[in-house]
Parts: C-alpha cells; sequence; structure tokens
C-alpha cells in the first residue's frame, strides 16, 4: 500500500486505516472467526468464578509466566565481568531472543555469541560448533574472558561442557590458559535467576581456582543477584563509600547496561575487575541482596571463605535499616551521617502520601526476592496485599512472604500464589479486585482487562523508559517507589475526574 513520504505514519496509526480495518475483516471471515457477539460473552465469561475455579484446575498448560528461562540470567551475569563474552551453545533464535529482550528493557546493545546448532548437531552432537564458535569469538572479538552456558536443545542430548571445551583448548580454538567458566543451564527447569545462580557460580568457581583463600583482604562482597535497576548498583556503592568499605561487587554490570555515549563504542564497558573477582574468597563477609537467587553463590563463598554470608533486601525503610545495621555490626563503622538524614527524608516523604496509599488494595507479581522487598514496603505505608503471584517459587520463599503477612494487620487478606501464571492473577482480579496492580510490562493487558492501574516496577519493562537507570535500594531508592506508587494512584484520580461537570464536582487540585 503507497503511502506518502511526507505523512509517515506509527504502525498503530497505520493499521486504523480504511485499507487495514477492510483487510482485517477479510482475515477474520476467511478463519471463520467467531462473531463479535460470541467474543463479547466468552469474554464476559471469563470473568466469573465458574471461569476461576476451572482456570486454577489447569495443569499442563501455562499462560503468559512471570518468569524467563535460564540462559537470559546466565548471560546478565557473565556480562557483569571485565571483558566477558557470553557464549550460548544452542541454537541462534535463543541467543537472539535473549539479546533482543535484554536490549529492549536496557535500551543498550547487549553482545552475546552461539554455537548455532542446527539439524545435524541436535543428531550428532554440538562439539563441532563449539570448537569453531569459539575459535570465531576468540578471534573476532578479543574478550579477556568467555563465559558459556547451554540452552534446551544442547541439554536435551547431553552436551558435556567441561569436555567440549577442553576439546576446543586441546585443537588450538584458544589458548590452554584463556578463561572459559560454563554453566549447565536447561530452559525446561528453573528460571533466568536459576541461570543467574549457576553462571556466577561457575565464573567464580573458575576465576578463584588458581587463587584460593589466602587471608584476609580486608573487603565485602556483595552478590547484586538478578537485579535490572543499575541505579541500585551505584547505590550500593554510594553506600559502601561513605561507609568507608572496601567492597567487591559480583558481578558489576551496571557501566554495561547503562553506559555513557561519548561517541566510541566500547563492546566491554565496566565490570567487575577478573582479579578483584578472583580474590572473592580472601574477602571478610559476602552479602548478598536476593536470597532465592543465589543460593548456590552464596553456599560456595561460605564454604570458600569461612567468613560470614548474611543476606539483605534494602527495600524501604525497614530493609534499608536492616541492611544498613547489618554493614555496620560486620565491619564495626557507624552509619554515616549523610545516611541518617537521607532516612529522615524518607521518612517524610512516607508520612506525606501515606494517606493516600493507607488500604489500598493491591495486586503484585514478579521474581521472589523483589516481591518480598515489595511487600515490606507496601505493608509500612499501609497498603493491603491480596493477590501475591510468583511463578518461579518455592516453599521456603512462600513460608517466608506469608509469615511477613501475618506479622502486619495490613496482610491478613493476602493469598501467596506460588507457582501460578499472570492468566490466573486475571482471574483473580475479575473475581476479587484490587486497586493497584504492580509488575512488570506484561502486566499493561491486565490493566486494560480488568481497569486497575498497573505500576511499572521489575523486568522486562519494555514500553517505559529510564525506570532501570533509577534505584529501588536504599532510601533513595524507598523515594522512587513511593513515587512511582503514589502519582499512579494520583493519576488514576485526575482520570477518574476528567468529565466537566459530572465527574469533577470535588476535584482537588492541590492534594
Amino acid at each position: 500500500m503507497p503511502q506518502n513520504i511526507e505523512d509517515i505514519k506509527d504502525h498503530a496509526r497505520l493499521f486504523q486505516d480504511p485499507d487495514y480495518q477492510a483487510l482485517f475483516q477479510t482475515k477474520r471471515s476467511f478463519e471463520d472467526a467467531p462473531s463479535p457477539e460470541e467474543v463479547a460473552r466468552v469474554a464476559e465469561w471469563t470473568r466469573s468464578w465458574e471461569y476461576r475455579e476451572k482456570n486454577f484446575q489447569r495443569e499442563a498448560l501455562t499462560i503468559n509466566p512471570a518468569k524467563a528461562c535460564q540462559p537470559l540470567g546466565a548471560i546478565l551475569a557473565a556480562v557483569g565481568f571485565e571483558g566477558t563474552l557470553p557464549f550460548v551453545h544452542g541454537s541462534q533464535g535463543c541467543v537472539a531472543y535473549f539479546r533482543t529482550h535484554l536490549t529492549r528493557h536496557f535500551k543498550e546493545p547487549f553482545s552475546a555469541v552461539s554455537s548455532s546448532m542446527t539439524e545435524d548437531a541436535a543428531v550428532f552432537g554440538g562439539l563441532k560448533n563449539m570448537i569453531e564458535g569459539l575459535e570465531n569469538a576468540y578471534t573476532l572479538y578479543q574478550p579477556k574472558m568467555i563465559a558459556v552456558c547451554t540452552t534446551c536443545m544442547a541439554e536435551v542430548i547431553g552436551d558435556d561442557l567441561g569436555a567440549f571445551i577442553t576439546t576446543a583448548k586441546n585443537e588450538g580454538s584458544l589458548p590452554q590458559d584463556f578463561l572459559v567458566p560454563y554453566a549447565h543451564t536447561p530452559s525446561f527447569v528453573g528460571s533466568h535467576i536459576t541461570g543467574y545462580d549457576n553462571m556466577l557460580k561457575g565464573i567464580l568457581t573458575t576465576l578463584t581456582q588458581p587463587v584460593g583463600r589466602t587471608g584476609s583482604n580486608g573487603t565485602v562482597n556483595v552478590i547484586p543477584g538478578f537485579d535490572t535497576y543499575m541505579g541500585n548498583l551505584r547505590e550500593i556503592k554510594r553506600i559502601f563509600d561513605l561507609f568507608g568499605i572496601p567492597l567487591t561487587l559480583l558481578a558489576d554490570n551496571s557501566e554495561y547496561l547503562d553506559s555513557p555515549n561519548e561517541g566510541t563504542f566500547h563492546m566491554y564497558p565496566g565490570g567487575t575487575p577478573l582479579e578483584a573477582a578472583a580474590q572473592c574468597l580472601n574477602a571478610d563477609a559476602s552479602i548478598s541482596l536476593q536470597r532465592y537467587t543465589t543460593p548456590k553463590t552464596l553456599e560456595f563463598l561460605a564454604e570458600g571463605t569461612g567468613q560470614p554470608t548474611v543476606t539483605a533486601r534494602p527495600f524501604g525503610i525497614r530493609g534499608t535499616d536492616h541492611f544498613l545495621m547489618q554493614l555496620s555490626e560486620l565491619t564495626g563503622k557507624p552509619i554515616p551521617r549523610e545516611l541518617e538524614i537521607e532516612r529522615g527524608r524518607a521518612v517524610d516523604a512516607f508520612t506525606d502520601s501515606q494517606a493516600w496509599i493507607h488500604g489500598k488494595r493491591v495486586a503484585l507479581y514478579g521474581d521472589p526476592d523483589l516481591v518480598m522487598g515489595l511487600l515490606s514496603l507496601l505493608l509500612e505505608l499501609g497498603a493491603e496485599p491480596v493477590h501475591v503471584v510468583v511463578t518461579n517459587s518455592n516453599e521456603e520463599f512462600e513460608a517466608e512472604a506469608r509469615a511477613l503477612l501475618a506479622s502486619s494487620p495490613y496482610g491478613q487478606g493476602a493469598t501467596v500464589w506460588g507457582g501460578r501464571d499472570l492468566w490466573h492473577l486475571r482471574s483473580l482480579m475479575f473475581t476479587e479486585p484490587v486497586d493497584l496492580l504492580i509488575g512488570n510490562s506484561y502486566g499493561k493487558y491486565l490493566w486494560r482487562d480488568t481497569g486497575t492501574p498497573l505500576v511499572r516496577i521489575g523486568y522486562p519493562i519494555f514500553d517505559r523508559h529510564h525506570l532501570h537507570r533509577y534505584p529501588t535500594y536504599g532510601y533513595q531508592g524507598a523515594l522512587n517507589l513511593l513515587n512511582w506508587i503514589i502519582n499512579t494512584i494520583l493519576d488514576e484520580a485526575d482520570r477518574r475526574s476528567f468529565i466537566p461537570g459530572k465527574t469533577d464536582i470535588s476535584f482537588d487540585l492541590i492534594r
């Protein structure tokens, strides 16, 4: 269909043109689609308690889960290290999906390569692909380290990464001393947080093997976990600077995923120096900011260092207080005055806004540690969590979440739905409506269906820009979370007082 080059339309406008609308109607006729009335009837039925009961009986089908697969988490961990190129042993389509998914969220180029396995490799194994792929990646992209993970195809046929990498080195694809950590990350079990943990442990195992534990170096390890808010990594570094505590961040992808535009492309910006990561077993303590994302890595550090390993979630006032007191106790350093002042500002802001949030019924979904942090924040504000959906859940998380909810009068009406997906959440929101929905961009369809305002927090966020640049940790992060939540509520209040002379009668400009 020809277009006027002076009036190039966005696709959303383009598809409203009469020609396209006619095409869509013809397509419906060709497909023998049901009538609009029948579609409306079934859509209305899916909002009922009867449908909810049938929906929750399904076992062999998942619809819109709030999780991704293991290799996505693995390559996010890999780029947190200096000069590291992620290498996905599997099909080209898989790694293209991972790169695209991460690039759409961060609005940054994400470099990862693939062994490009096809049908013949699926039958005979992917050794040849691995040998050629590692040689090409090393020669073309000149990394300091290549971190290898797998996809479903490689796992189903049983490819042995350790043996394949050894063979590749013996055949001259790589120097014998070149660093190639690896992790088996089958997509059909676990989720992106499992893959992150597997890859991080694999990298640290490889880097520390020649060094081991030789004594204290006075540093503290911090493991961010699968955290897509680059502002959080910078906030953690700022807090440690204020304390005067030497920090090793495992892994630091803040520059890689939020790099400055200075006119020159750098393929591997930032990252935790490999030498610093190799010394992580000599740290005085290790802190994980995501309990359910990094259990294997924490166990590795606990066994290797013999030093304290703790978890903390610096969300909201209470969570940040706990984190700072842990840090002070581990190091013997007092909490800096600047952070006390920031706490006071956050408390003041919570006081200013809590009347608008108090009593609001909330549905939320996301990864276990994110949801735990958000639950703590919501309870501090007097909001009432109702539906809590965590697809990549486990029994330990569910017990902790229920205990937290039971500890507050505002958590008494909540139900934790482990292993459920966003289509389950749709049924919950229609049968037991809420005032607010918190989650990633995929929640916009629930917002459209139910009319419940959505606060975009989590990963991925495709349809809003730059939120990942802000911290959600610390007192600064508490202010950001409060800002996003309270202003979504106020935006909704404006939308509901939109019609002059009808809904704006008690409209209050000064809130």
